[in-house]
């Protein structure tokens, strides 16, 4: 015998049908949830105000109440971030003075959207306590380790430019700052320019002594960038990064020993340490101002007088102006 299908009423069917539609709306409504959330992705360094805004939080909740959410990304020093943000790979992150200007020699990406106050005593030339070197102008025939296109590259042709000398003058050995701490610890280098924390770290060591330091010399500023297109498209974002590094900077400012608990780990200098660089750190992100820009101007016309830049760079035409 054929068993006869028994047909299933409709009614039965419809329960069913309203489930599997509620359960493909709710899914399609969080695809296209998920398709219109934007990413930011933030460039940090182990040091600074950046690492110490991943750490705390609180920027999430506000892009996420845009419509965003945040990636990070670390990196070593400020020339490989702004490589990064050249090439698309980052959205926002921060340098010293000397790594935009080179950034803006191989590529117009780059946008300026903040600065922090001049901290010309966060870098410095150090040498070897027991060195004969007393001043600049000895440094004349050594070799000096810096980390080539860094915040301290200016710091040095300045230097050596006030003692009379030319970077002809000296031997530039170029090392990222745990490489040139070996060599300067070893003595393979008669001097080291650095900047916080290691600068810092290489004092409480006991056997560097300060040559000379930024004061009256370079501001040493540090500035937040974005890329051109990511500005012009992403105003609101912006602000509210600006917006979440400002309410750190104000509780970072009066809670130094605080912070230096905070970052110790991350950085792998103990806190005591970074204490001493943080209260050489200055606070308070703000726009870039005409002194500001023209400053950053004559940066970038030293290094290009130099030819350590292949041409001339405009930094009045990377600002980017509050809200826009």
């Amino acid at each position: 015998m054929t068993a006869r299908t028994r047909a299933v009423p409709a009614s039965s069917l419809l329960p069913r049908l309203w489930l599997a539609l509620a359960a493909l709306i709710f899914v399609s409504l969080t695809l296209a949830a998920h398709a219109q959330e934007r990413t930011v992705r933030v460039g940090y360094q182990k040091y600074g105000t950046l690492v110490l805004l991943k750490g705390r939080g609180t920027l999430e909740p506000r892009l996420k109440a845009l419509g965003y959410r945040v990636q990070w990304s670390e990196f070593p020093s400020g020339p490989p971030l702004m490589e990064a943000l050249n090439a698309g790979a980052v959205d926002f992150g921060s340098a010293g003075e000397t790594p935009p200007i080179f950034a803006q020699a191989a590529s117009d990406a780059l946008a300026y959207v903040a600065h922090e106050p001049a901290a010309p005593k966060g870098e410095a030339i150090l040498v070897p306590k027991a060195s004969p070197i007393q001043s600049v102008a000895d440094l004349r025939g050594k070799k000096v380790a810096l980390n080539k296109g860094s915040n301290v590259h200016y710091l040095l042709v300045r230097a050596i430019e006030a003692a009379g000398l030319s970077l002809s003058d000296i031997t530039p050995v170029y090392l990222a700052p745990a490489d040139a701490r070996a060599a300067f610890e070893r003595g393979a280098v008669d001097a080291w320019v650095i900047w916080d924390p290691y600068f810092a770290a290489a004092e409480a060591g006991g056997n560097a002594r300060v040559l000379a330091d930024g004061t009256g010399l370079v501001p040493n500023h540090q500035f937040y960038l974005s890329s051109k297109t990511f500005a012009a498209e992403n105003g609101p974002a912006l602000d509210a990064i600006v917006a979440a590094i400002a309410e750190v900077d104000a509780w970072a400012e009066d809670n130094t020993d605080a912070v230096a608990k905070e970052l110790a780990p991350s950085v792998g200098i103990p806190a005591p340490i970074l204490s001493v660089a943080l209260k050489r750190q200055t606070y308070g992100i703000r726009p870039l101002d005409e002194a500001v820009t023209k400053e950053q101007q004559r940066i970038a016309d030293t290094f290009h007088g130099l030819k350590l830049v292949p041409k001339t760079v405009d930094i009045a035409g990377a600002v980017r102006k509050p809200g826009s």
